[in-house]
């Protein structure tokens, strides 16, 4: 075998005139170019050369050799130059190195002229170079060949090539799993708004190509389409089709309802057809869950009995409307009974349509919200007992932590048990308190405005009572009714248009932005616009709010108008409430919203910058666009306003909520800022991103930061940790017992400053959300941009302004359950399986009440002279025992006997008693022994059985089994199991056995008594206060 040492001969054969040496040298050069391209590298303007002479037939390998060796000298941009000049000879599918790093370029640069192409206008149009494009399709036909569908998926997404993306899903093995892939890769890879776009109007085509369409997905991208007519006609068609075709258009209305788009759901009921007939009878329907089927089932409403929470003089006119409310319920009910008989399909779309204007799912929601309260009222009496009287802050706070603790529970026994405390709240804070009501009923749609009357303006307008109360009651409607306000619209419109007072105003507005959440309705955006123009600043700061809620979204030309008057006034609180209303105005846009970012982020008005990275936190939410997080990282560290600094920072929490694992990283740095503002900014951007997830890095950065020496970081990092540890038990993370200590001492700690006080306070309510059955959710499990979610933490967030804001982070609450209903839409018995042990994912301990203190007698001081006066005493007593033991031993021995008990009940008192005391503690010393070796013996279960309806924290979902041998299936067993899950029946002959509910105790306590029963230590509250019992009688001698 010849072995080749130099290349300087075939270099030489490059100057010969015949076109053969040159052919031969060049397909020598070739081979040889991987080890003498050092020396071939000296002669490469002879290989450039015969590349460029269009005489000369084999160009094409002379460009391999140029691109080879211009490869080895680092030269990519060269090299892929040449490479494209070698055409087919170039092998894509060739194992090398040199092959695969050009690809790469190839394919980089591919995707970066085509994304300029698409983003360029008409008039700058790029046109790709035809050789670039062909290596790329080799690429990707290479691709599939080699079965390699994701990895072709991947690279059509990038280089936007819809035609190779249909191709690499139709020949995939299998389609529905591929066209699942694609569908996340576009929720979360894709950044541009319209290309995402045009992405799922071609998966809802293949989704729709396939043998057995899988409807859950379609709907899913027709709703991120904004489609409701393509959403309509499928519910339509399966409607009419069997039971299971029905079963799965229930299951798409929960799992749509679930995203919270209410304009999307509306327009979606609105164009199906109506019934045959009246829907009358919706009580008998709709699964029993009419208001009358609300009363048996549990719904504690504050109507039940008791004095109402601030008002008791107005319990009377309270209770005879309730009484009449519910004659007209039963007389509806009996009416409905005799309704004419209806066709199965008009039966279906009253279900179908209770679903998606939210009324089935709320009822639902509610039930177990209230049959599973497990908050721990212990914990609020000893908040109570420990805040200062004085202290309005913190009693305030103790008002919101109780709230949010209670959210959607219907539970209000802690503000009926201590009305008197209660009654300090004066002003804001008695708006504040009576807002607090909303959450609590949030979604008791049915009797919202009767458990609100006697707070409420009579007759329209002013009533007699406190203004404050009247606004916070307003508030509380909105609450209740958030998102879903369309019976509530009207009257807080009326409301509106008949007082002049800013504090009704305020409430109002707060009210009517709730209520029509995100509908773009312009009566009422009209009604708030003239109280803004009444530039009054506490109700002006509601109106700007109140418009961007209503026009969450809409990226209509009313952010202009909004923003013209925000220059105009010259109060803050007005310019702060327009600049959030304006980023809730583009929220979800993009880059359509880039424009007024840029204006809004330019301004001299440092108010109106800090509206701008709410604006860029909006438009970009959940999508961890690198554009976005770079510009408010480069204000984080460059603006001269620690607001707008602070903000920033805050704002990286809502654009990385989809990637939660990456935020603590990115704000590493800025949580050991000098700067106050951007620690606390971090910290709650950590708490807002991974919320809920339990996340170890999230809470080692929060950790030093609960122990800052500035107040105001210690709370927020307080706040974010609870977000964090939301529902997270110790077994998972050992962390949450000793932050929950640490918030004890800090709510005890009689010098510590109110601000981090409150930060603890709020932060136990948080820690125990909604009665410890819901999860901070700023996306659905479908991948879904939660809108009511996102938008009430945005505006939780403006609390450092306004604390009766606080209440907006109960729109960000979502119940951690598992509901299942069978085609009725009623929850039968149904059992399955947690396949991991109880304590990783079940409810904390209740606190333990204090032990009742009894009296210890402390042993007596004796003095050393006593003590030689009782040895002399001992000692005569022994000598006169001893000379009368002659005359009876039988009375010698009982006198003794008796000397003896008597020094033992004198003298010896306290040894006795010491005696039986360590006697006593060394019995109950070998009863905890035995304890311990009872319960070492005790193995904690490895799995647990659920029963339908059941709590199912999302960490949970992917332990939870269904048994094969059940009588009820999941109708889509690839779907997470937990929310609203649709089951089939195995076997439909037999009866059907329901989930019986709790139902409350009626009459005077029933308010009361009914969730302390829910919860035992709340019950040991209500009956023993821990107060010593009077003494016994006795007559006083002196």
């Amino acid at each position: 075998m010849t072995v080749v040492s130099t290349a300087s001969g075939l270099l030489a054969m490059l100057q010969e005139d015949h076109p053969t040496l040159k052919l031969h040298a060049l397909k020598n050069l070739n081979v040889l170019v991987d080890n003498f391209w050092p020396e071939i590298s000296t002669n490469i303007s002879a290989i450039e050369s015969l590349y460029e002479d269009e005489a000369f037939h084999e160009r094409q390998l002379a460009a391999l050799v140029a691109s080879k060796v211009f490869y080895y000298l680092g030269e990519l941009n060269d090299s892929l130059t040449y490479a494209l000049g070698a055409g087919p000879l170039f092998d894509v599918s060739e194992d090398t190195e040199y092959v695969q790093t050009l690809v790469a370029k190839c394919v980089d640069e591919y995707i970066l002229l085509s994304v300029k192409a698409a983003e360029a206008n008409e008039v700058e149009k790029t046109v790709l170079d035809p050789r670039l494009v062909a290596i790329v399709e080799r690429m990707l036909d290479k691709c599939m060949q080699d079965g390699k569908f994701q990895q072709a998926v991947g690279i059509a997404l990038e280089c936007r090539r819809l035609d190779k993306l249909e191709e690499a899903i139709s020949r995939s093995e299998n389609a529905p799993a591929m066209l699942s892939y694609c569908l996340r890769l576009s929720q979360t890879f894709v950044s541009r708004r319209e290309f995402r776009h045009e992405v799922l109007r071609l998966l809802v085509k293949s989704y729709q190509a396939l043998q057995q369409p899988d409807y859950l997905s379609i709907c899913q991208c027709l709703m991120f389409l904004d489609e409701p007519a393509g959403v309509a006609a499928i519910l339509d068609r399966l409607l009419r089709g069997d039971k299971n075709e029905a079963l799965l258009a229930y299951q798409v209305a929960f799992d749509l309802f679930e995203n919270e788009y209410q304009k999307f759901l509306l327009n979606v009921r609105d164009l199906l057809p109506e019934p045959a007939v009246s829907s009358a009878a919706l009580n008998v329907t709709n699964g029993g869950l009419s208001q009358v089927g609300r009363n048996e089932n549990g719904i504690s409403a504050m109507t039940d009995g008791g004095p109402t929470a601030m008002d008791s003089d107005l319990t009377e006119p309270l209770l005879a409307r309730h009484a009449a409310e519910e004659a007209a319920d039963v007389s509806a009910a009996s009416s409905a009974g005799q309704a004419e008989e209806r066709t199965p399909y008009a039966e279906r779309l009253t279900k179908l349509k209770g679903i998606l204007s939210g009324e089935t799912p709320i009822s639902l929601t509610l039930q177990f919200l209230y049959s599973h309260n497990r908050s721990d009222l212990l914990i609020l009496k000893t908040i109570k007992q420990s805040v200062e009287m004085r202290n309005s802050v913190c009693h305030s706070a103790t008002i919101y932590s109780n709230a949010l603790m209670h959210a959607g529970t219907t539970v209000d026994t802690f503000l009926r048990e201590n009305l008197d405390w209660l009654k300090r709240a004066t002003n804001w804070a008695k708006f504040s308190a009576t807002a607090g009501l909303g959450v609590i009923h949030r979604g008791h749609h049915q009797q919202g405005r009767s458990l609100m009357a006697p707070y409420l303006p009579q007759n329209g307008g002013t009533g007699g009572g406190s203004p404050y109360s009247e606004g916070g009651a307003l508030y509380a409607l909105g609450l209740i009714h958030a998102n879903h306000g369309e019976g509530i619209k009207q009257f807080l419109l009326e409301s509106l248009r008949n007082t002049s007072n800013e504090v009704i105003q305020h409430g109002a507005c707060l009210g009517l932005g709730l209520a029509a959440l995100g509908t773009a309705d312009e009566e009422i955006y009209e009604d708030v616009k003239n109280v803004l123009y009444t530039d009054s600043a506490v109700a002006g700061e509601a109106a700007g709010i109140a418009m961007g809620l209503l026009m969450v979204g809409t990226a209509s030309e009313k952010a202009a108008e909004m923003l013209a008057y925000a220059h105009d006034t010259q109060h803050e609180k007005i310019i702060r409430g327009l600049a959030l209303g304006i980023a809730l105005v583009v929220y979800g846009r993009e880059e359509e919203a880039d424009t007024l970012i840029e204006q809004m982020t330019r301004d001299q008005d440092p108010i109106l910058r800090y509206g701008g990275m709410y604006a860029l936190a909006m438009a970009y939410r959940g999508t961890a666009n690198n554009s976005a997080i770079r510009r408010l990282l480069h204000f984080a560290v460059s603006d001269v306003s620690d607001d707008v600094r602070r903000t920033a920072v805050l704002a990286l929490g809502f654009v990385l909520c989809s990637e939660p694992e990456q935020t603590p990283r990115i704000v590493s740095l800025l949580s050991e800022s000098y700067n106050a503002h951007v620690r606390y900014g971090a910290a709650m951007a950590v708490g807002i991103s991974c919320a809920g997830s339990g996340s170890s890095e999230a809470i080692s950065l929060l950790e030093p930061l609960t122990a800052d020496a500035v107040d105001f970081v210690r709370q927020g990092a307080l706040i974010a940790m609870a977000m964090v540890l939301l529902q997270t038990t110790e077994a998972r993370e050992p962390r949450v017992a000793s932050f929950r200590r640490q918030l004890e001492k800090i709510i005890n700690d009689k010098h510590e400053e109110t601000m981090s006080k409150m930060g603890a306070i709020l932060a136990q309510g948080i820690l125990d959300a909604g009665g410890r059955n819901v999860a901070i959710m700023l996306q659905s499990r479908t991948g879904h941009d939660r809108v009511t979610a996102v938008v009430g933490m945005a505006v939780f967030s403006q609390f450092w302004y306004w604390y009766p804001l606080i209440y907006f982070i109960s729109l960000s609450f979502a119940p951690t359950a598992f509901i299942g209903l069978n085609e009725e839409l009623r929850m039968p018995k149904f059992d399955f399986v947690s396949e991991t042990k109880p304590s990783m994912f079940g409810y904390p301990p209740s606190v333990a009440p204090p032990a009742a203190t009894s009296a210890v007698k402390v042993p007596t001081a004796v003095l050393s002279t006593s003590n030689r006066a009782k040895v002399r005493g001992a000692k005569r007593d022994a000598e006169a025992k001893a000379g009368k033991g002659a005359v009876s031993e039988g009375g010698a021995t009982g006198s003794s006997t008796k000397a003896e008990a008597s020094h033992a009940s004198g003298d010896g008192a306290g040894d006795g008693e010491k005696e039986s005391s360590s006697g006593a503690k060394d019995e109950n010393a070998m009863d905890v022994e035995g304890g311990a070796e009872k319960k070492a013996a005790v193995v904690e279960a490895s799995s647990e059985v659920l029963s339908n309806p059941a709590r199912v924290v999302p960490a949970q979902e992917k332990f939870i089994k269904f048994r094969e041998d059940s009588r009820y299936a999941p109708l889509k067993l690839k779907r997470a199991p937990s929310g609203f899950v649709m089951l089939r029946d195995m076997t439909p002959s037999e009866p059907v056995e329901l989930v019986s509910t709790d139902t409350p105790v009626s009459g005077g306590a029933g308010g009361a008594a009914a969730p302390a029963a829910a919860n035992p230590s709340a019950a040991a509250m209500v009956v023993d206060d821990n107060e010593p019992p009077p003494p016994e009688p006795f007559e006083y001698v002196p």
